[in-house]
């Protein structure tokens, strides 16, 4: 059985919420599936490809996620690797196009790194956890969660195949 590791990088839980529905996903496909704070991951021995989901905060990568490529960028070099970001308030072309370019910086940043897949889902806003002038804005959450579910189920396979 293949073992695979969906780590993630949150400040306010949206994006651990994410990453639990995709690992319920990959479990569903057959796969052995640990799911855990990319702060808290300290070696990837014993995995068969990872998963890492990062938020998207004032146009960067969570840091605990571009800290996660960097620190196991030798690891992740010769692992299947699937990769999601959150952090468009909408699912709009331009929106998404912003984020993509965002996540695709943080990417660039380790270029050993080739992911298998790479999936820009919609951010949860929820003004009461924020400091101003965000705690003004509207709440809102754009996850499509049967885009998250259509991707996890796309990407099992992609895990479950050495690179």
């Amino acid at each position: 059985m293949e073992r695979i590791l969906v780590a993630y990088a949150t400040k306010h839980g949206s994006t651990r919420e994410v990453a639990d529905a995709v690992a319920t996903t990959l479990q569903r496909r057959g796969l052995v599936v640990d799911t855990r704070p990319a702060d808290e991951v300290d070696r990837l021995d014993g995995y068969d490809g990872v998963v890492l989901g990062g938020a998207l905060y004032t146009g960067r990568l969570h840091r605990d996620a571009r800290r996660f490529l960097k620190t196991h960028r030798s690891a992740l070099a010769g692992l299947p690797l699937a990769v999601f970001a959150m952090g468009p308030r909408t699912t709009e072309a331009d929106d998404v196009a912003g984020s993509r370019a965002q996540l695709d910086r943080a990417l660039a940043a380790v270029p050993e790194v080739e992911p298998v897949s790479v999936a820009i889902f919609g951010g949860v806003l929820d003004p009461e956890q924020l400091r101003f002038p965000f705690s003004r804005m509207p709440a809102s959450d754009a996850r499509n969660w049967d885009a998250i579910l259509d991707w996890a189920g796309e990407v099992a396979p992609l895990l479950a195949v050495p690179v």
